[in-house]
């Protein structure tokens, strides 16, 4: 299920609203998706006040 997060997208150089799923790798979660201007990844790491 895709939820809006907000991430920097380092291609734009701005901060950017994405709809993005969570992945967890080495015990760490973060979201992860596309920018909606330019299409490069973007990702978060989510701390733990968000689970």
């Amino acid at each position: 299920m895709a939820e809006s997060y907000n991430g920097y997208c380092v291609k734009c150089r701005e901060k950017r609203d994405f709809e993005g799923e969570v992945h967890e790798t080495n015990g760490r979660r973060m979201a992860k998706g596309k920018c909606p201007v330019c299409g490069t990844t973007v990702t978060r790491i989510l701390g733990k006040a968000d689970a």
